[in-house]
């Protein structure tokens, strides 16, 4: 299977031969205006919008990517092309001194059935995985209280922040953002297109995983110190993209 960089500037059309989309992070158009929100005017935004609703291709957004996906309006996606939430400025911590941006490591709870999404074939409910954040604009947040229990309903929150033993609490300790609900990644309605914030692709390895978390991937990455080979064994982040690949390969 083959996969390619595409970069902005290319041909939009060519978006169409592709079986499959990843929108990594970083900081399109530098944030201007809100994260995420410049870049859906992309011609390359508007065809992957295309090819994931016309078509169901699945499509993962990291970071950065949720953002492009929540203000292109696939995410939550209950009326595709509709804005109906915002990943907003974190809320400060005034204890810790935190401003608005956030880099750390947390952990996630899979909060929706195995299987809820494409992403999440390995994953079953209530799997806890390590993974860090780096975001300043990452409050999954909405003023419609109904829109929320829609989602719920939905079972689209796939992911909440929680502690160690997979307690979801909104204590900044384990909530950093202050996400409402504790969201940390949502799906569309169809499972097709997922968005998170975390970053799995920091989390695949498991020399990635600090051995000072707590937990037994954490565990499991102190026993392998000095050891090159189990250093380079995966971690939890990577059933992510296994389950996409194979998805795609199928």
């Amino acid at each position: 299977m083959a996969c390619d960089v595409f970069r902005w500037n290319r041909e939009a059309a060519e978006l169409r031969e592709y079986d499959g989309y990843l929108i990594g992070g970083g900081f399109s158009y530098q944030d201007r205006v809100r994260s995420g929100a410049i870049a859906t005017k992309e011609p390359i935004v508007r065809t992957v919008f295309d090819e994931v609703t016309e078509r169901g291709k699945p499509c993962l957004g990291i970071c950065n990517g949720a953002q492009v996906l929540v203000e292109a309006g696939l995410i939550p996606g209950l009326e595709p092309g509709v804005v109906q939430m915002g990943l907003a400025p974190n809320i400060p911590d005034p204890e810790r001194r935190i401003a608005h941006f956030c880099c750390q490591w947390v952990f996630l709870k899979c909060a929706a059935p195995q299987g809820r999404t494409l992403f999440t074939q390995e994953l079953p409910e209530g799997f806890v995985l390590p993974i860090p954040i780096a975001h300043g604009e990452g409050r999954f947040t909405t003023r419609d209280p109904e829109l929320l229990e829609t989602l719920k309903a939905n079972r689209q929150i796939v992911f909440q922040y929680c502690d160690v033993e997979g307690r979801v609490d909104p204590a900044r300790e384990i909530n950093p953002n202050g996400a409402l609900e504790n969201i940390a990644g949502l799906c569309n309605p169809e499972g097709n297109v997922l968005a998170m914030m975390p970053h799995p692709e920091r989390a695949s390895f498991l020399r990635q995983v600090p051995f000072e978390i707590g937990g037994p991937v954490s565990e499991e990455r102190l026993r392998a110190q000095g050891d090159a080979a189990a250093l380079e064994g995966p971690a939890p982040g990577r059933l992510i993209f296994q389950a996409m690949y194979e998805r795609l390969r199928a």
